[in-house]
């Protein structure tokens, strides 16, 4: 599986989870110790952000990493990949 998909899924689940706890991206980059414009790489799924700011953010939304099976990506991932 691409890389760059599981990284945008990765991002796309904290942004849930950032809107679901109701913070704003400012919020939760006060809670996690970075700027709002990491905060904003890492919902993005950026491949530059290095691990430590996603731990950062998996910790301030008091989250963890689990290891899962990959699923097949959907048609509207797969167009995002490719744009």
């Amino acid at each position: 599986m691409d890389y760059s998909l599981l990284a945008s899924r990765l991002g796309n689940q904290l942004r849930e989870k950032r809107l679901n706890r109701g913070l704003t991206q400012a919020q939760l980059a006060l809670l996690a110790g970075l700027t709002r414009h990491k905060v904003i790489a890492v919902e993005k799924g950026a491949l530059s952000i290095g691990m430590i700011a996603y731990a950062r953010v998996l910790g301030a939304l008091d989250c963890e990493l689990t290891v899962v099976p990959a699923v097949m990506p959907t048609l509207e991932e797969l167009r995002d990949v490719f744009e």
